[in-house]
């Protein structure tokens, strides 16, 4: 490495996940061309990276708010194009980092050419904040991990459904919590003593969790928040229309209809499921992944009506979410179900929210975009829709409307602070 080159973290090499962070190099040559990279490993130690070619400036400077991109994985001026375009050498892999307790760790260098190092700089990018507690739940038939801001509160109350994929995430609670909210994160199933697989889903263990959750320390509002993604978000559509005590509900890319487990309330049956017909699926392409966004069967024709959820009969608010690539299934015009079904019973109690660009996976921002992996109900490897820097750009904008929506409307006695980003 050069002694001259300095690679620079700003404002600090430690910040918080869905922060942004400014790169600056400094020493370089007048006009030298450098390639910036960045490199990190997920949980299953799947390496991602990303690399861009920069110019710099007559004094010797970069600066990543400043300077374009000429090329590499992406070009035109993206301050944080490291981040969300790393990939991984290896197709259809899906970033994964769900322990809260573990930081996403990326190690930013910068090259002459492609070659030789110049200098390095790493990034530690905490999922869990300073002062928040994590504390494992095992209460009754509820499984989970609970996140509390520090301080006494009150702070609003929230129920994360991250849930269909099988497992616990902690991310996008532990980070809520982080920004003020009591998180808690529960599965469905493969976690703990919870079972493999399942069957049919139960609105009382959700139930049960809303009022475990209630009554935690420092939850000062009269209901809870929701917020779901994919399949769970059918299932947060149910909670609200079915279950008391939930003032808001952040459906993102689901369905209108319960999809492909029956939905049991007190051991009877409420909703039938939706099904798929995989002969509707695109085949792979030359990257071997297909297509699976036709699958679903129509939710509106007359023999699956049944499986719609009954949304009018929520008391609380709606977030609506859809992309406008979703390739998993058709979010867009799910949505617009559900927004009619609303206006039809005289409702205004929703907003709804498209991005274009986006495919189906909107996560907190700053994270590696992931244009393909394995399904796990189509059980092969399927395109999920987007480009790049729009999908990026979509997460920025969702995460602190996300925020803004649950202080809103999430009552809660003390005044709620502001998103910080």
């Amino acid at each position: 490495m050069s002694s001259l080159v300095r690679l620079r973290l700003l404002p600090t090499a430690r910040c918080m996940f869905d922060e942004p962070v400014q790169v600056k190099v400094d020493g370089l040559r007048s006009r030298q061309v450098v390639t910036l990279t960045a490199r990190s490993t997920d949980k299953k130690g799947v390496v991602f990276s990303s690399s861009a070619t920069y110019r710099a400036d007559g004094s010797g400077g970069v600066d990543l708010e400043r300077d374009p991109s000429l090329g590499g994985s992406y070009t035109g001026l993206e301050p944080t194009g490291l981040l969300w375009s790393m990939r991984a050498a290896a197709p259809h892999k899906r970033f994964q980092r769900t322990k809260s307790l573990n930081p996403h760790v990326v190690k930013f260098s910068v090259h002459e050419g492609e070659g030789r190092v110049l200098a390095e700089a790493t990034n530690e990018r905490l999922l869990i904040g300073d002062g928040v507690s994590r504390r494992t739940i095992t209460d009754g038939r509820i499984r989970g991990v609970l996140f509390t801001p520090p301080g006494g509160g009150p702070f609003p109350a929230v129920l994360d459904l991250y849930t269909f994929a099988g497992g616990l995430s902690e991310k996008r609670a532990s980070l809520l919590a982080h920004r003020g909210f009591v998180v808690l994160t529960i599965p469905l199933y493969v976690h703990d003593d919870m079972a493999s697989n399942i069957e049919e889903v139960h609105l009382d263990y959700f139930e049960e969790a809303i009022r475990f959750l209630k009554k935690q320390d420092g939850v000062g509002s009269k209901g809870v928040g929701v917020i779901s993604i994919s399949k769970s978000s059918d299932l947060a559509l149910s909670i609200a229309s079915y279950l008391p005590g939930v003032e808001a509900t952040v459906w993102i890319n689901g369905c209108c209809s319960n999809t492909f487990l029956p939905l049991l309330y007190h051991g009877r049956q409420v909703l039938p499921a939706l099904m798929m017909d995989l002969g509707k699926m695109i085949p792979a392409d030359e990257s071997g992944a297909g297509v699976c966004k036709n699958v679903l069967l129509d939710p509106l024709a007359e023999e699956n009506r049944a499986s719609l959820v009954p949304v009018e009969r929520a008391g609380g608010r709606f977030l609506f979410v859809a992309s406008g690539d979703d390739l998993n299934w058709d979010s867009e015009a799910y949505m617009e179900v559900m927004a009619e079904r609303l206006r039809r019973h005289g409702k205004d109690n929703f907003e709804s929210v498209c991005y274009p660009g986006a495919g189906h996976y909107l996560e907190p921002p700053y994270g590696p975009y992931c244009p393909s992996s394995f399904h796990g109900v189509v059980r092969m490897p399927v395109r999920w829709g987007g480009e790049a820097r729009s999908h990026a750009a979509a997460e920025v904008h969702l995460w602190k409307k996300i925020q803004e929506f649950f202080r809103t409307h999430v009552s809660c006695g003390a005044t709620q602070i502001k998103a910080k980003i």
